[in-house]
C-alpha cells in the first residue's frame, strides 16, 4: 500500500522538477503571441466554419479509464477562469513554459497506468489538465471554476493558519459595502481548510463575535462550520461608529491565548481586516502585541471606491508582513482574496520544501459532463496529492514567488484495492481516515442523498470515525489512528444492513497502523467467528479452468485478482477474462494474486455440480410449474458466484437482482452480498428469509429472497466457504404459506383453529419483525409493530424480541429555513445588480431623512417579504432496530387492554428466521400506541450546541510549517491603487444583461 502512495507522490515530483526547469529558462515577454489549446474553446467554430482563436483541432476519443468521456491522452489542454482575459501576457507566458509537462504527463501515464487526471494550476489562474478535455458551461452557462480555490492548491501553497476576520459594521459601511465586505468575508472562508482555524469578529463601538458562543476562541474551518458562520453573517448591519483599536486588541489576544492552548495550527497567525477606512495606524497597538517578531500577519481590505485611508491600511500591512487591496466591486472579491495566499506561501517558497500535501476524500465535480456520469455510472471518491512549484530565479529568491501547485488524483478505490477482501472475512473490511479524523474511505460513509436525483451532501468530505464507529464512544480506537499508533482494539458493534432496517451485533477486533508518506492511517476491522479459519483445496489448472469458463460463472469485478491497471492492453478486461489468460500463460505481463486464483479455481470445481442440480429442477416441470421460484444462486468467500435462471431474463419480476447496480446483493471491495452475510449469522443450516426493501418510504417488493449458508462441520470454528439461495415471486410464496398453515394433525383433516377464522389475524414475521405474508396484503413489508402495536410491545417485555437503539450521524432532516434574495448567491450579475441598487436607494434616503438603517433594512415589511422553504439538511437520529431471541421456540400471551384481553401466539418456524403470530382480533387494544422505526432528529438545545462547537477532537497538526523566514521581502504588501469606474457604469451592463432575457 505504500508503495502505491510512493509511486503517485514520485510522479508528481516529477512534474514539480519539469515545471520548474522550464520557468528557470523562460525570459519573461510582455508581447508574446502563442495559440494555445483553450479547453473551452476547442474544436468551436464561427459561421463559416473556421476555429475560433484558441479553439483550434483538438483530437479527442471516448477513454474507460476516464469514465468514458471524450479525451486527448497525448496533449493537455489549459482553463483559464471566466474572470480573466485568456490572452493576458502573464498567462499566455505561463501556459507557454508549462507546455513542456505535457512529456512528463504522458511518462507518467506509461509508467504508472492507475493515474488519472493529472494537472497544473497556475499561481496566475490558469488550469493545465492531463490528459485534454473540453470544458463545457454548467447547467447556468458558466464555467465558475478556479484552481486557487481548490483545497489541493491552497494546502500545498501554505502552512495551517490560525486566522481571526475583523469585520467593519460601522455606519459607513451601509448598503453595497456591506454586501462587498461580507462576501470577501465568505470567500477568505473558502480558502480555509480543515488544517486551519479561525474566528470572524464585526465591530463598531464595540465587538460582536459573529457566534456569541465562541468568544476567545477559534474553531477548525471545516465544512460544517464555515457554514454555520455563513448564516450569522447574513444577520450583521452596519450602524455606530467603528472602533478599530477595540477589535485589533481582541484579535490579538483571541491569537495569543489560543496559540498557548497548545490547540490550532501552531503555525501561520494572520488577522484580516475588512472596512472602509481607518483614522489611524495604530502603531502601538503593533508594538505591543506583534514587534518586532511581527509573528502575526495583517491582510487589510479597503471596501469601496474612496482611497483617503488607503495610506493608513497599507501601512499596518506592510508593517506587519501582511498585503493590502482595494475592493470596489462584487466582481473584484476573488481575485483580490487570492493575493493573500501568495504572501502566506513566501516562507515554503524561501525554504524551497516540496511538502507532498493529500486532501481529504471528495468527490470531482470540477467537470459538468463528470459530474453528470458520476450521477448516472455511481460515484468515484478520491484525493489528491499535490506539492507546490516555487521560482528557482535567484534574483526573486527573497520574493518567495509562487508558480503553482501540480497535483494528481488517485481514487480511493485504488487504496481497497491493495487490500485483499478474501483475507478480511464475511463481515471484514478496511478503513482509512485523514490525521484530522475524518473518513477517507469507509464502508459506512454514505456521501450522497437521493431526493429526484442523487446530490452530494454539504458535509460529506468532512464525517468523523466517532460518527460511523459510533460505539467507540471514548474515541479510543479514533484518537490511537489519529495519533499514527500501531496496534488492536476490540468492541461489540452493531452493524446495520438492509438500508438501515436491520441490525447484526457482533463483537470486531481492529488492527490499525499509519500510512507512511501520507497524512492517513489505515485500519482492517476483522469480526469474530469469521475469517480466522480457512478451507483451501487443491485442483489442477485443467479442472479450475473447465469449470470457470461456465457462462453461469462470474467474479467480483472490484477484487483484484489480478492488476488490470499496470499495462494498457489490460485495462479492458474483466477480471474473470484476466485471470484465463494469465492461468493460460498467454500475458506474462500479468500480475495476479496465485493464493486467490488457487482458491477460487477450486471453489469453481467443487461448486460445480450444483449446475446439474438446477438444471434437474427447471426440467422438472413439476417441481416449478408455475414458475414461483426464479432465480438461484450461490456465491463463495473467493468472490465467485454461479446464477441460474428458472424462467427468462425478461420474465423476472426483480429486474436488478445481482445484477451491477444492485450494490447490496453483489459482491463488491466493501463487502460481501446482503443474503450472504446475513444467511453467515444464522444458525447453520437454517435459511433466512427476507422482502427487499425498496427505496421509498413505503416497501411494495414482489419477491422473497431466501439463503443459507454452507458450512464443512456444524459448528462456530467451521468456516463459511458459500452461501446458497433462491429468489421467488412473493404471490409464490405467501400461497405456500397459506396452504401449509390450513394442513393439521388431527386424523379427519380439521382444524379446531384456523388463519381463515374470522376471529383472528395470522401473520409470518422474520426475526427482525418485518412481515412476509399478512391477510391483509398492504401489510406486506411492513414493520409488525406498525400492525399490532401491543403485540410487539408484550414481546417486547417478555423478551421475544429486543429493542436495540441506533444512531445516524449522516442523516438528513427536513428543516423550514427562510428564503430571501440575500442568501450566498451574491456573485450572481441579477444579485450584483439588485445590490447596487438598493445601495444607491439608500444613499438618497440617508440624504433626506435621517434613521437606524439598521432596523429600516430589517423591518417587518422585509421580513414577510421572506417566505419559508423546506429543505433537507444535515442532522443526527436515533432510531431503533428489533432482533428476535433465538432460543424462545414458542411464546403465549395475554395484554390487558381498557374493556378487554387481547390473546396471541408466536412460534418459531423450524429451520429458518421466521415466526408464526396468531392474534386475538376482538380485542382492538386501540389505546396502545404502534411502534415504528421511524428516525427521531436528536435536537441539541443552545447550550449543548455551544459545546459541541467549542468541543476540539484531537487532531494531528500537519508535520510541516513554515509560517515566517528571516530572508523574506516583505516590502511586496501591494501595489498602486487600480483604476476604479464610475458607479454608473458598473450598472449599465448590468441592466443590458437584465433586460437582453
Amino acid at each position: 500500500m505504500e508503495e502505491m502512495f510512493h509511486k503517485k507522490s514520485e510522479a508528481v515530483r516529477r512534474l514539480v522538477e519539469a515545471a520548474e526547469e522550464a520557468h528557470l529558462k523562460h525570459e519573461f515577454d510582455a508581447d508574446l503571441q502563442y495559440e494555445y489549446f483553450n479547453a473551452v474553446l476547442i474544436n468551436e467554430q464561427d459561421e463559416e466554419g473556421k476555429y475560433l482563436e484558441l479553439g483550434k483541432e483538438f483530437i479527442l476519443v471516448p477513454n474507460d479509464h476516464f469514465n468514458n468521456l471524450p479525451v486527448n491522452i497525448s496533449l493537455s489542454d489549459v482553463q483559464v477562469p471566466t474572470n480573466m482575459y485568456n490572452k493576458d501576457p502573464a498567462i499566455v507566458n505561463g501556459v507557454y513554459w508549462s507546455e513542456s509537462l505535457n512529456k512528463v504527463f504522458v511518462d507518467n501515464f506509461d509508467r504508472d497506468p492507475s493515474l488519472i487526471w493529472q494537472y497544473f494550476g497556475s499561481a496566475k489562474g490558469f488550469f493545465r489538465q492531463y490528459p485534454g478535455i473540453k470544458w463545457e458551461p454548467d447547467e447556468n452557462g458558466v464555467i465558475a471554476f478556479d484552481c486557487r480555490n481548490r483545497k489541493w492548491y491552497i494546502q500545498a501553497a501554505t502552512s495551517p493558519k490560525d486566522v481571526v476576520i475583523l469585520v467593519d459594521v460601522s455606519g459607513s459601511m451601509k448598503g453595497l459595502r456591506l454586501t462587498i465586505a461580507k462576501q470577501t468575508v465568505s470567500s477568505i472562508l473558502d480558502t480555509l481548510g480543515d488544517d486551519d482555524f479561525f474566528n470572524i469578529i464585526a465591530y463598531n463601538e464595540e465587538l460582536h463575535y459573529v457566534e456569541p458562543c465562541l468568544n476567545g476562541t477559534l474553531v477548525q474551518a471545516d465544512r460544517t462550520n464555515k457554514e454555520h458562520f455563513r448564516e450569522h453573517l447574513d444577520k450583521l448591519c452596519a450602524k455606530g461608529i467603528g472602533m478599530l483599536d477595540i477589535a485589533l486588541n481582541e484579535a490579538f489576544s483571541v491569537l495569543s491565548e489560543f496559540n498557548h492552548t497548545g490547540q490550532g495550527s501552531i503555525c501561520s497567525q494572520a488577522i484580516m481586516l475588512i472596512t472602509d477606512g481607518a483614522v489611524d495606524t495604530y502603531d502601538t497597538i503593533f508594538a505591543k502585541y506583534n514587534w518586532p517578531e511581527r509573528k502575526v500577519r495583517i491582510f487589510t481590505y479597503l471596501i469601496g471606491r474612496e482611497a483617503a485611508f488607503a495610506d493608513n491600511l497599507k501601512w499596518m500591512a506592510c508593517a506587519n508582513k501582511g498585503f493590502f487591496t482595494q475592493i470596489s466591486t462584487l466582481a473584484d472579491v476573488q481575485e483580490n482574496v487570492m493575493e493573500y495566499l501568495h504572501v502566506l506561501s513566501r516562507p515554503k517558497v524561501i525554504d524551497q520544501e516540496h511538502d507532498v500535501v493529500w486532501t481529504e476524500a471528495y468527490i470531482d465535480s470540477t467537470l459538468p459532463q463528470a459530474q453528470k456520469l458520476a450521477d448516472d455510472q455511481g460515484l468515484v471518491l478520491m484525493t489528491t496529492v499535490a506539492m507546490p512549484v516555487f521560482s528557482k530565479q535567484n534574483e526573486t529568491r527573497s520574493k518567495g514567488i509562487l508558480l503553482g501547485v501540480v497535483g494528481t488524483d488517485v481514487p480511493v478505490k485504488e487504496l481497497l484495492k491493495t487490500i485483499p477482501k478474501y483475507k478480511l472475512g464475511i463481515h471484514g473490511y478496511a478503513f482509512a481516515i485523514t490525521n484530522n479524523g475524518y473518513i477517507l474511505t469507509h464502508p459506512e460513509l454514505r456521501p450522497l442523498y437521493e431526493e429526484g436525483k442523487k446530490r452530494r451532501k454539504p458535509n460529506y468530505s468532512s464525517v468523523d470515525l466517532s460518527e460511523v464507529e459510533w460505539e467507540d464512544r471514548d474515541d479510543v480506537l479514533r484518537n490511537a489512528m489519529v495519533n499514527r499508533k500501531t496496534g488492536k482494539f476490540s468492541m461489540e458493534v452493531k452493524k446495520t444492513v438492509d438500508k438501515g432496517k436491520r441490525v447484526l451485533v457482533m463483537t470486531n477486533d481492529y488492527y490499525y497502523t499509519d500510512i507512511k508518506g501520507t497524512p492517513f492511517s489505515l485500519g482492517v476491522a476483522l469480526s469474530r467467528g469469521h475469517g480466522k479459519y480457512f478451507f483451501r483445496g487443491n485442483v489442477t489448472i485443467e479442472e479450475g479452468l473447465h469449470d470457470l469458463e461456465h457462462p453461469d460463472v462470474s467474479l467480483a469485478d472490484e477484487w483484484s485478482y489480478c492488476n488490470t491497471d499496470l499495462q494498457p492492453e489490460h485495462r479492458q478486461l474483466s477480471q474473470l477474462d484476466a485471470i484465463k489468460l494469465y492461468l493460460k500463460g498467454k500475458e506474462p505481463l500479468l500480475q495476479c494474486d496465485k493464493e486467490l486464483i488457487q482458491e477460487v479455481l477450486f471453489d469453481a470445481v467443487v461448486s460445480a455440480p450444483i449446475e446439474a442440480y438446477w438444471t434437474s429442477l427447471a426440467l422438472n416441470k413439476s417441481e416449478n410449474s408455475d414458475k414461483g421460484v426464479e432465480v438461484a444462486f450461490l456465491g463463495t468467500r473467493t468472490g465467485l458466484s454461479r446464477i441460474n435462471l428458472f424462467v427468462g431474463a425478461e420474465q423476472l419480476t426483480n429486474q436488478d437482482f445481482l445484477k451491477a447496480g444492485d450494490k447490496e446483493n453483489i459482491f463488491n471491495a466493501d463487502h460481501f452480498p446482503l443474503w450472504y452475510r446475513r444467511a453467515a449469522e444464522q444458525i447453520p443450516g437454517s435459511f433466512v428469509y427476507s422482502i427487499p426493501f425498496s427505496v421509498g418510504a413505503v416497501n411494495k417488493s414482489n419477491v422473497v429472497t431466501a439463503s443459507t449458508s454452507i458450512q464443512l462441520l456444524d459448528d462456530r470454528k467451521s468456516p463459511v466457504v458459500a452461501a446458497v439461495g433462491i429468489q421467488m415471486k412473493l404471490e409464490f410464496f405467501q400461497r405456500k404459506f397459506w396452504t401449509a398453515s390450513r394442513q393439521c394433525a388431527s386424523l379427519d383433516g380439521r382444524c379446531s383453529i384456523s388463519c381463515d377464522d374470522e376471529t383472528i389475524n395470522c401473520y409470518l414475521i422474520d426475526n427482525n419483525g418485518f412481515i412476509l405474508v399478512a391477510e391483509d396484503y398492504m401489510q406486506t413489508g411492513n414493520f409488525f409493530g406498525e400492525v399490532e402495536g401491543a403485540v410487539m410491545n408484550k414481546l417486547l417485555t417478555m423478551g421475544s424480541f429486543k429493542r436495540i437503539t441506533l444512531y445516524d450521524y449522516q442523516a438528513m432532516c427536513r428543516t423550514n429555513k427562510e428564503s430571501t434574495d440575500r442568501a450566498h448567491s451574491l456573485l450572481d450579475p441579477y444579485n450584483a445588480f439588485f445590490a447596487a441598487v438598493k445601495w444607491i436607494m439608500t444613499e438618497l434616503i440617508l440624504f433626506l431623512v435621517e434613521f437606524n438603517l439598521c432596523s429600516w433594512w430589517h423591518s417587518e415589511t422585509t421580513a414577510k417579504a421572506q417566505r419559508l422553504k423546506q429543505t433537507l439538511e444535515p442532522c443526527d437520529t436515533e432510531y431503533p432496530a428489533f432482533v428476535s431471541e433465538r432460543t424462545i421456540k414458542e411464546t403465549t400471551g395475554n395484554i390487558a387492554c381498557e374493556d378487554c384481553s387481547k390473546s396471541f401466539v408466536i412460534q418459531q418456524i423450524p429451520s429458518s428466521n421466521l415466526f408464526m403470530v396468531v392474534v386475538d382480533n376482538q380485542c382492538a387494544c386501540d389505546s396502545v400506541s404502534p411502534i415504528t422505526m421511524a428516525p427521531i432528529e436528536i435536537r441539541y438545545n443552545e447550550s449543548l450546541k455551544c459545546e459541541r462547537l467549542k468541543s476540539q477532537k484531537i487532531r494531528r497538526r500537519p508535520e510541516s510549517c513554515h509560517g515566517f523566514h528571516p530572508e523574506e521581502n516583505a516590502r511586496e504588501c501591494g501595489g498602486a491603487l487600480g483604476l476604479c469606474a464610475k458607479p454608473v457604469l458598473l450598472v449599465i451592463p448590468l441592466l443590458l444583461m437584465l433586460f437582453s432575457r
